[in-house]
């Protein structure tokens, strides 16, 4: 039975495996889905709009945000010191569930278990894994977002994230891209009752193809 209190459909994954494109494309099927817009220190990016890819904030205003308890979650990439500081704003969780709302998060695998420590069975994790090791260092080399020493510290974090992944409710490889939404697909239509649109018609990020891997 669906919990008429809403539910949360959380997504995580190695960088690289697609779990963004995933949440992209599920978000066109789900029309009233809502999206868990994630707070973040780091940089805009070309392309990224405030509010709708995150909120960017500065690293003051998101350490008082911690000090007041105000994040489901928070992760500092790669430390506290030196790096970005990415987070889940409790407040709109809490609201999204007490208004019977399906939200998705597309966030990271210590986000994601926090995420179910606090809101238990409200929340479903579904981790994108690499069909291999080989096929996640193509994709980050490929897409030339970040500098070489940015891509082996996410390499560096495959091991811990992986091992976490075996903790989340559902487990997806991404060898086919289409293959893996349809998988996420139907593990959101087992705990939901949103209405959809069809899958046929919807347009993947990037102009993927049948044949898209990981």
């Amino acid at each position: 039975m669906v919990n008429s209190r809403g539910k949360l459909i959380v997504i995580s994954a190695p960088s690289g495996c697609g779990k963004t494109t995933i949440a992209k494309a599920i978000m066109q099927k789900y029309p009233t889905m809502l999206f868990s817009v994630s707070a973040t220190t780091r940089t805009m990016r070309s392309g990224e709009v405030e509010g709708k890819d995150y909120f960017f904030l500065s690293k003051e205003e998101f350490q008082k945000r911690i000090k007041a308890e105000n994040l489901v979650e928070w992760e500092a990439y790669p430390n506290e010191t030196h790096g970005n500081y990415y987070g889940t704003l409790t407040s709109e969780v809490d609201r999204a569930l007490n208004h019977g709302k399906v939200m998705l998060f597309d966030v990271d695998v210590k986000g994601a278990l926090s995420i179910k420590k606090k809101y238990g069975s409200d929340a479903v994790l579904i981790f994108i894994t690499a069909p291999s090791f080989e096929a996640l260092k193509n994709r980050l080399l490929n897409r030339k977002t970040e500098d070489e020493a940015t891509v082996q510290r996410r390499l560096d974090r495959m091991p811990m994230e992986m091992e976490k992944g075996k903790q989340f409710d559902y487990q997806v490889v991404n060898d086919d891209l289409p293959k893996a939404i349809k998988e996420v697909d139907n593990i959101i239509k087992k705990h939901t009752e949103l209405e959809t649109i069809q899958l046929s018609t919807l347009n993947l990020p990037g102009g993927s193809s049948a044949t898209e891997t990981c």
